[in-house]
Parts: structure tokens; C-alpha cells; sequence
């Protein structure tokens, strides 16, 4: 067993009850600080704009300290009326002041209270929204997907996955960079930082109501153990897993995962066949890409095909799947196509093509 800078980390209790809060795809939104900025400013000019149309009318003003109305007075009445102090130091006497406020003051002053209480109640209720969004996620959060790891074979394989029909709603990023996770929630799916060994972190992704769990970390003591956590919390979700090196796979298929993909041995396999055949390596990584060009799918057997044999269907069928076994296509013991049969067949795809709930993309 290789596993190159495997350690063990002592935890202490205050590591234990970091909270790690999950990060919903980001809206269209300004950030709390530039709004606030925004209805200051606004507040701001309705202010001056007051002062001066008091200044401007100056004479029609009377002040009970001097008589006189000046440009800091004005100021002082737009600041009083505005905010509905009104000390009545400074009043309208003149038709054009007393009507100047009927028409021009008090909308100034309804708009000023506007933009003041608004700002208010949207910064206290930003936070509850953003829970009451949250929770509402969490609820309809059901046979879900949880990546852990956004790197890029992350991100590569829950594109592959998405682009059979997966909702973004449905999936959940893990993974320990902050960064990582904002570019995650960016491409619309739900991100939380931390690190997937721990069991609260999972239990913040749902991971014991996932469907699927895929764990595509940088190393591979990692894959391990984040292999044991989320196997023991979720028995029956399906757990794809890819390691560096070909001789830690046995390893994490003890440790609970379905799948195995040795991501250098593949990727050097494929190097390998595009040196002797540049067209066959073209083929396989046509076929590794979902969504247009050939694609591998898995369906099920129709019943037109029940007794027939594998090469008399119309498709390319490459392998059979009969119970727990996969038998390829030149198997003997194939015989006739059975009704509990499902096929794995090579199709022609586009951007287009409408794939049946029976039908499925491999992993």
C-alpha cells in the first residue's frame, strides 16, 4: 500500500465545532455595502438639493434668532424638515416659501424618509432571507449529488453528469479552498468550504440523502478517507472515486467506493493510443466527452428485442449487463436478450438529443 504523505492530524474541540456554512449560486445582486453607500448618497443630495431651494427663497424664510436666513441656515432647515424635527425655529412666511414647501419640500421629505427606511429594512432582512432561501434549498434537497473536489476533474466530471439532465440545483460542491467555492457557486451550484474527511462537513452537503457522491481530491490518503466517511453515513449512495496512483484503487474500493478511475494510468493509456493511432485516440476522447459525437450510453432492453441476439438490435451494442456482471458483447453466454437486460450501446449525439429518463450516461 502507497500512500505518499499520508498523516494523521490531531483535531482539537474548537476544530470540531467549526460551523461551515453552505454558499448558494450567487444572484444578481449588489453587495450590502454598495447599496447602503448608494441610498446615503442618494439621502445626501435630496438634502442639498432642499438647502438650496430654501437658500434660493431665502427671503420668504423667517428665522426667530436674527430674521435673516442664510446658506448654514438653509442647511438647517433642510435638515430639520427633512428628518420631521421641525423645531419651528425657521418658518415660511411668504405665499412662494409656504407653497415651495407644499409642492417641492414635502416629496423631498417623502423621499428622503423612503430612501432611509428602505435601506434599513433591507439590511436587517438581507440575512433572513438568505436563511429563509437556504432552508428552502435544504427541504427540497433530495437524491442529490455531492462533489468533493473542484479541480478539474471535479469539474469535468459533474459537467459530464450534468449534461445528461442534472439539474445545478442538485448538486453540491465540497471542497477546502474558499476560492474554489466561489467559482463553484459562479457556475450555479451549491458550494460548502471545508474539509470533506470531517463528518459535519458532509452532513452539511446532505451527504446521507445523496444519490451519488463523486471524489475527485488531490490526493490520495484524502480519497480515502473522505471514501470512509461518506460510505459510513450513506450506505446506499453511489461512490465514484479517482486516485493518482493505480495501486491505492484496491484500497478505496475497501473502503467503500463503487468506482475506481485511476486518473494518471487512464490519461496515459490514452497518450499511448493517440501515439500508435492518432484516429483511435481522437475516437476515445470523442467518446469521453458527453453531449455531441459519439457518446456511451446504458439502456435498458425494449421489448421488440427480448430473444434477440446482441448484434441483431440497431444499435452498437459494446457490453451487456446482466445482474451484477458485465459481459461483453462477443460473450457466449449472452444468448438471447433478456427483458431484465440493460445494454451499453455507442450513439451518435448533439447538443440536441433528448436522452429518456431510461436512458443513461455511463459515469
Amino acid at each position: 500500500m502507497k500512500l505518499p504523505g499520508y498523516d494523521v492530524i490531531a483535531r482539537t474541540a474548537d476544530e470540531r465545532h467549526v460551523t461551515h456554512p453552505v454558499k448558494l449560486p450567487k444572484r444578481e445582486v449588489e453587495r450590502p455595502s454598495h447599496q447602503v453607500g448608494k441610498r446615503l448618497a442618494m439621502a445626501l443630495l435630496v438634502l442639498v438639493a432642499t438647502a438650496f431651494i430654501v437658500y434660493a427663497d431665502h427671503d420668504g424664510y423667517n428665522d426667530n434668532s436674527d430674521g435673516r436666513v442664510d446658506l448654514l441656515d438653509a442647511f438647517y432647515y433642510a435638515t430639520v424638515t427633512l428628518s420631521t424635527t421641525g423645531y419651528g425655529d425657521i418658518t415660511p412666511v411668504s405665499d412662494a416659501a409656504r407653497l415651495t414647501n407644499i409642492f417641492v419640500i414635502t416629496p423631498l421629505r417623502v423621499l428622503f424618509l423612503i430612501i432611509l427606511v428602505g435601506t434599513t429594512l433591507e439590511v436587517l432582512t438581507e440575512r433572513t432571507r438568505e436563511e429563509w432561501r437556504l432552508n428552502r434549498w435544504r427541504a427540497a434537497l433530495r437524491e442529490h449529488t455531492v462533489v468533493v473536489g473542484f479541480g478539474t476533474k471535479g469539474r469535468s466530471a459533474i459537467q459530464t453528469v450534468c449534461a445528461t439532465g442534472l439539474k445545478k440545483e442538485q448538486v453540491i460542491v465540497v471542497d477546502p479552498s474558499s476560492k474554489v467555492i466561489e467559482a463553484a457557486t459562479a457556475d450555479g451550484y451549491a458550494g460548502i468550504v471545508g474539509d470533506a474527511t470531517r463528518s459535519d462537513v458532509l452532513l452539511r452537503a446532505e451527504a446521507q440523502k445523496a444519490r451519488q457522491i463523486i471524489i475527485s481530491t488531490a490526493r490520495d490518503d484524502t480519497a480515502v478517507l473522505v471514501t470512509l466517511t461518506a460510505r459510513q453515513m450513506n450506505r446506499g449512495a453511489k461512490i465514484v472515486a479517482a486516485v493518482r496512483e493505480e495501486e491505492n484503487a484496491p484500497l478505496l474500493k475497501q473502503s467503500g467506493a463503487d468506482v475506481v478511475i485511476t486518473s494518471a494510468s487512464a490519461a496515459g493509456r490514452l497518450l499511448g493510443l493517440s501515439v500508435l493511432s492518432p484516429a483511435a485516440g481522437m475516437v476515445m476522447e470523442d467518446l469521453i466527452q458527453q453531449g455531441s459525437g459519439l457518446d456511451i450510453v446504458e439502456r435498458p432492453v425494449i421489448k421488440a428485442e427480448v430473444g434477440r441476439k446482441v448484434r441483431e438490435t440497431e444499435d452498437l451494442v459494446v457490453s451487456v449487463l446482466r445482474g451484477h456482471r458485465v459481459l461483453g458483447y462477443d460473450d457466449p453466454s449472452i444468448g438471447e436478450l433478456q427483458l431484465t437486460d440493460r445494454l451499453i450501446t455507442i450513439i451518435r449525439a448533439t447538443p440536441s438529443t433528448k436522452i429518456t429518463p431510461e436512458t443513461k450516461h455511463l459515469p
